[in-house]
């Protein structure tokens, strides 16, 4: 939209172009009587040059998807960031995000070239035309003399100086009309509308409060995506209703269909009650980066009794006592400092808080350990919302014995609809060992009587005591600092940018010794001396790079108004004249040649520091500590990425190369005033003041606006994110046009400082234009009182007053120029804020062990201790134990015991604070973080998935054949799925989006069965997996990685009872390590009250 906005505010200055070039083609006429010529090579050189944009426009509609992609992927990456450091996918990742990159610069690259291109053919067009004018003058017998050629330059120039702009005028309109094409297309797009895609028929019956009939629905409009079908479906009201199937058989679609997300291909939808909306909790927990009570109250006005309730219900409120600031207290993105239960709660209690009538649960029990999902089954879904009708899927099947309507789905489609006893039995499940059932308890429970712990890692890591997690983002003051344009400077390249200077300043001198030789040969011609006093004043004979100030001030006609046809001289065809033209035409094309080399090493210069600003910062954010991310908003950091890198790319260049030719335009004037017009150099001093008071005002003004404009535009970029990733929460919510207005809230609040940026710059050229005038006036009359004394000779005056004339454009050009280049640069200090004082990682040493280094597996932890910041209590508090290799390690705890402490510290995604961990003897400190995490491997709880295709997530770095990709796919049982969707070569779109949750983690799963690392580590692979998959994959296990080391943080207790050995934490200590047996049978151990509280909730639930 900035791109649209921008490029059609250039139509103005389109529109004086025909008046312009009718005026000064008549004047050419009058003096030369060759009108014709400067038709006929304008309408040559336009022609020839009006295929340049049509190329640029072709170009720029590559540039900008292939942006929008990089973008896309920076998104994605940034948002698993911390999977990503866990599997040392930095370099394979960063290098696609910089493939995408070169893809971008090479369009880019063809874009400046071209617009090079164009600088050159208009910086030429001047002399070019003026060379062939007076060739062809002087070979039809005329006779050059001071008044024509000055008079004649003068025109020429003054039609160039609106045509300079013209090709860069028509590439902006198209860019722009490329842009609005794309938002054009974007509108386009079908809506959702719940008129059409619900019946507005009332349900048959009074009691029906949902009733689906022979409804097709698909994930895309044409329904060439998985389809679900329901013949037919009707919900009384206020009843719970399960919906139960193996992974990835259409539950989660089931709930999408009802709240409108899918596309309905055919058949009916009958909601009642649809303007009141719907209680949705997703299957992956949407959280806003606020505070839990603004999580839970999602814009509804704060009731303390109702409040209080939804915390009881949710299991809340002693998670909440342990929070550093309660629920007050900012739980980051997508809620990344709390735990997966944690998460799953809050969005739970959001959902019950809102008061609907219909309730859509997916599996919110999934996350939480048996006695919490007893409290939430019986207080809330049961006791709570048991006035209201809920639809739960769940893979746990023993909490629907108490359902009313239990549905089976299958391969998209409800195959059976009953009560609990007659469908529960039909599904395949887990032998019933409530002792083996458990999970890692993500509140401190009050049933069982003990006190609250502390709550995740993540929160104690990133949270001071009064809760806030989310720090301002930080904004410079004052003048941009030298070291933000030495930094520009370097990423251009140090002799890149001598060259680019070195031909600049070539450029000027050969353009002012042609102006000079001209004005020597008028100078040796013996004119009449009627010729003499007919010489006009002439005007500016200057300039085709930059929109100067005198052409709002002049027009041809009311500069030269006493011109007249001279008679007709003799031939001359002397020698001199044929000396002199061919000496000119020498030095005009040696400065088309300075011209054309300038340009060529000017885009390539910016090009190198746009692509070097781009790659330093993406290696400081990929080798960034996760507590940056978990402090920092995704859109703070996008912001970076696209805004600032946008900049870099296009509009500082553009405003630099206008700089740079005002600042070598000055320079040569002075040299020039220096030999014509001394006098005129006293006015410099003043002038300069004056201009100088001007500009450090405009400057302190446009500086800070360009800051602060960024800094709001953050938020914007933040609050988009976190809408579309909740866009079905928000919905279903009714919550849209309340999140419409806050994007509208934003918006407004960034677009108040662009027009207040606007504003500064009208500001600025009213000044300008107003200074101009003044110091016209003085020129002219110095000018007019060295003429009349004869104090140098008609030549030299006469240049030199065409120079002194454009004075006030080159200084107007220079102030706006300089002050919208510092401007642009605050891009440039952004971004090397961040490339330089972002922390980073502790990488270590290179060792010299080689890739092989790790054949045994065994881990041994050395008292180490960790600390997530001072003044809070140790998270690994002297934790000493060793794992032989081979063996299969269960790891378990309560809520803040450590268990993921464990993890970060052996990935080294944290730092202890003392001891040492060791890898077959081997001090992990001392290896390089990219050595160490490729010996490692994962499965994360939360599975992560980029755009691209299932080989790219299989295999980022392309290591292994497709037959391994197919075997593990085979293990992990996910091949038919794949094949459905193409193969290897298949596109899983946006996060994995084509997938389920379910088959997302064992995608996940099929990733590790890949490595063939010596240590694995689990965390609760198979939360979203149906009991029979969870059996088989846990065989998978156990086969595939049976001489492996394993450690499997448990969430459900029955994962780890096979286990050689079990280790449990307490408080960040090691309380006790033994084989599950033994510490079943100790009858005060902490794994057999885990184990009996397990076996309470469980029994209580059935």
């Amino acid at each position: 939209m900035e791109r649209l906005l921008a490029q059609l505010c250039g139509t103005s200055t389109l529109q004086p172009l025909p008046v312009w070039e009718e005026d000064t083609t008549g004047h050419c006429f009058t003096q030369l009587v060759l009108s014709a010529l400067p038709h006929a090579l304008l309408s040559v050189l336009s022609v020839c040059h009006w295929g340049t944009p049509r190329k640029m426009r072709g170009f720029s509609s590559e540039l900008l998807p292939a942006g929008t992609y990089g973008g896309e992927l920076m998104t994605e990456l940034l948002s698993g960031i911390r999977v990503i450091k866990f599997f040392g996918w930095e370099q394979a990742l960063g290098a696609r995000v910089e493939a995408c990159r070169a893809q971008e610069l090479g369009r880019l690259w063809v874009i400046k070239y071209l617009d090079a291109a164009c600088v050159y053919l208009w910086a030429a067009l001047p002399v070019i035309i003026s060379i062939v004018i007076f060739i062809t003058y002087v070979l039809m017998g005329n006779q050059l003399t001071a008044t024509k050629v000055f008079t004649a330059l003068a025109l020429v120039r003054m039609l160039i100086l609106p045509l300079n702009n013209f090709p860069w005028v028509i590439n902006g309109l198209l860019e722009a009309k490329v842009s609005l094409d794309r938002i054009q297309r974007f509108l386009d797009l079908p809506n959702q509308n719940p008129k059409a895609y619900y019946s507005q028929d009332p349900p048959t019956e009074p009691s029906t409060v949902l009733e689906l009939h022979e409804a097709l629905f698909s994930w895309d409009p044409v329904g060439t995506s998985q389809e679900t079908f329901i013949s037919h479906l009707e919900v009384k009201k206020g009843i719970l209703v399960g919906i139960v199937g193996k992974v990835g058989c259409g539950k989660s679609s089931l709930l999408a269909a009802i709240t409108g997300e899918l596309h309905r291909l055919r058949g009916q939808v009958a909601v009642w009650g649809l303007s009141k909306g719907f209680g949705l909790a997703t299957q992956e927990p949407w959280i806003q980066f606020a505070t839990i009570r603004d999580n839970i109250l999602f814009g509804k006005t704060f009731d303390a009794q109702l409040y209080q309730e939804v915390l009881e219900a949710c299991a809340l409120n002693d998670d909440l006592s342990i929070l550093p600031a309660g629920d007050q207290t900012e739980v980051g993105e997508k809620g990344v400092t709390l735990s997966g239960g944690q998460r799953a709660r809050i969005a739970l209690a959001r959902a019950v808080y809102q008061e609907k009538e219909l309730y859509l649960l997916d599996d919110p029990l999934a996350a939480v350990d048996a006695d919490v999902a007893n409290h939430l089954l019986h207080r809330c879904i049961l006791g709570m919302l048991s006035h209201t009708t809920r639809l739960l899927c769940t893979h746990r099947t023993e909490y629907l014995e108490k359902a009313d309507l239990v549905l089976l789905m299958e391969a998209g489609c409800l195959v059976q609809a009953g009560p609990p006893s007659e469908i529960l039995p039909l599904v395949q499940t887990a032998p019933k060992v409530w002792a083996e059932d458990g999970q890692e308890s993500d509140s401190a429970t009050a049933q069982s009587g003990r006190n609250p712990e502390k709550t995740k890692e993540g929160v104690e890591a990133e949270e001071s005591t009064s809760g806030r997690l989310l720090q301002e983002e930080s904004k410079k003051e004052g003048a941009v600092a030298f070291h933000v344009y030495r930094a520009y400077w370097k990423a251009m390249g140090q002799g890149l940018a001598l060259a680019i200077l070195f031909s600049l300043l070539l450029m000027q001198a050969t353009r002012n010794a042609a102006d000079w030789w001209l004005s020597h040969w008028i100078s040796q011609l013996k004119e009449t001396k009627n010729s003499s006093q007919e010489a006009p004043a002439p005007t500016t004979l200057y300039s085709a790079g930059f929109l100067s100030a005198q052409l709002l001030l002049f027009s041809p006609g009311s500069i030269y108004t006493s011109v007249f046809p001279l008679p007709k001289a003799a031939p001359n065809g002397s020698s001199d004249i044929r000396f002199y033209l061919t000496v000119y035409a020498t030095i005009a094309g040696v400065n088309s040649l300075c011209t054309l080399l300038r340009a060529v090493l000017f885009a390539a210069g910016t090009l190198q520091a746009a692509a070097t600003l781009h790659r330093r910062l993406l290696c400081r954010v990929l080798m960034a500590p996760v507590t940056f991310f978990n402090s920092t908003p995704t859109g703070r950091i996008l912001n970076r990425f696209s805004s600032d890198v946008a900049c870099t790319d296009d509009s500082l260049p553009f405003i630099l190369n206008i700089l740079l030719a005002n600042a070598a335009g000055l320079l040569g004037l002075l040299a020039v005033l220096a030999s014509g017009l001394p006098w005129l150099l006293l006015l410099l001093p003043p002038l300069s003041i004056i201009y100088y008071r001007v500009q450090r005002h405009y400057r302190a003004s446009s500086r800070e606006l360009r800051r602060l404009g960024s800094l709001t535009l953050s938020p914007l970029y933040t609050h988009l994110a976190d809408t579309l990733a909740g866009l079905p929460v928000l919905r279903a919510a009714g919550a849209a046009d309340r999140f419409e207005e806050e994007n509208q809230r934003l918006l407004e609040l960034n677009q108040r400082c662009q027009f207040a940026s606007s504003a500064t710059m009208q500001w600025l050229d009213i000044r300008l234009q107003l200074m101009g005038a003044a110091v016209v006036s003085a020129i002219a009359g110095i000018a007019l009182v060295q003429h009349q004394q004869g104090l140098a000779n008609p030549g030299l005056v006469g240049l030199s007053l065409s120079y002194a004339l454009s004075l006030t454009g080159l200084l107007s050009g220079l102030v706006s120029s300089f002050t919208q280049t510092e401007t642009m640069l605050v891009s440039v200090e952004r971004l090397e804020e961040y490339s330089c004082d972002l922390p980073q990682e502790p990488q270590g040493q290179q060792s010299q062990l080689g890739t092989g280094w790790l054949t045994q597996g065994s881990i041994e932890f050395q008292d180490v201790v960790l600390v997530y910041r001072p003044g809070l209590p140790n998270a690994l508090d002297g934790v000493t134990f060793c794992v032989q290799p081979g063996e299969k390690l269960g790891i378990v705890g309560r809520t803040g015991s450590g268990k993921s402490s464990l993890l970060l510290v052996l990935f080294r995604l944290l730092e202890p604070s003392s001891g040492r961990v060791l890898l077959d003897g081997v001090d992990t400190s001392q290896l390089e973080l990219a050595e160490l995490r490729s010996q490692l491997s994962i499965i994360p709880q939360e599975p992560f998935l980029f755009s691209g295709t299932v080989r790219e997530n299989l295999d980022p770095q392309g290591l292994f054949e497709d037959r391994a990709l197919w075997q593990a796919l085979e293990q992990c049982h996910l091949s038919e799925v794949i094949i459905s969707m193409g193969g290897l070569d298949g596109e899983l779109g946006e996060g994995g989006r084509s997938l389920s949750l379910g088959q997302r983690q064992l995608l996940c799963l099929a990733r590790a069965l890949l490595t063939d690392a010596k240590i694995l580590c689990i965390d609760e692979a198979t939360a979203s997996v149906d009991q029979k998959t969870d059996q088989l994959l846990q065989q998978t296990i156990c086969k595939r990685f049976a001489n492996k080391t394993v450690l499997t943080i448990a969430h459900r207790l029955n994962t780890i009872l096979n286990s050689d050995r079990v280790l449990v934490l307490q408080a960040g200590r090691v309380v006790e390590l033994d084989s599950p047996a033994t510490l079943r049978n100790q009858p005060h151990s902490l794994f057999q009250q885990l184990l009996q509280s397990s076996q309470q909730g469980a029994h209580s639930s059935s």
